[in-house]
């Protein structure tokens, strides 16, 4: 059974930067489409970012574009977001999930499995 565990969230002033991490176990990251999401109090969860299975081709929310980056260790079976010059208007609870073989969609419903999620808050 494939389990996703974020980690790397906090509590941040603007501008500032962060690193989630987001650790697969039970498959091997290398074949999995990896999305990350995130739902901010009182709305509904929206894409942030994703990589297709062999992390070659990447999307970005508009929103995100130029300040975060997603990449992957195989050799760790771990995915991770960078993201610098934080705002505000990222505070939400940011999530992983995996589709097997994808291709990376912007959308919820390909993916299998989904993380718990990691809080991150940024102060002004």
């Amino acid at each position: 059974q494939v389990q996703l565990v974020e980690s790397g969230g906090g509590s941040v002033q603007t501008g500032a930067s962060l690193r989630l991490s987001c650790a697969l176990s039970g498959g091997f990251v290398g074949t999995y489409a990896m999305g990350w999401f995130r739902q901010a109090p009182g709305k509904g969860r929206e894409f942030v970012a994703a990589a297709d299975w062999n992390g070659r081709n990447t999307g970005y929310a508009d929103s995100i574009k130029g300040r975060f980056t997603t990449s992957r260790d195989n050799a760790k079976n771990t995915v991770y977001l960078q993201m610098n010059s934080l705002k505000p208007e990222d505070t939400a609870v940011y999530y992983c999930a995996a589709d097997l073989w994808g291709t990376g969609e912007m959308t919820m419903s390909p993916y299998d499995y989904w993380g718990q999620g990691t809080q991150v808050t940024v102060s002004s």
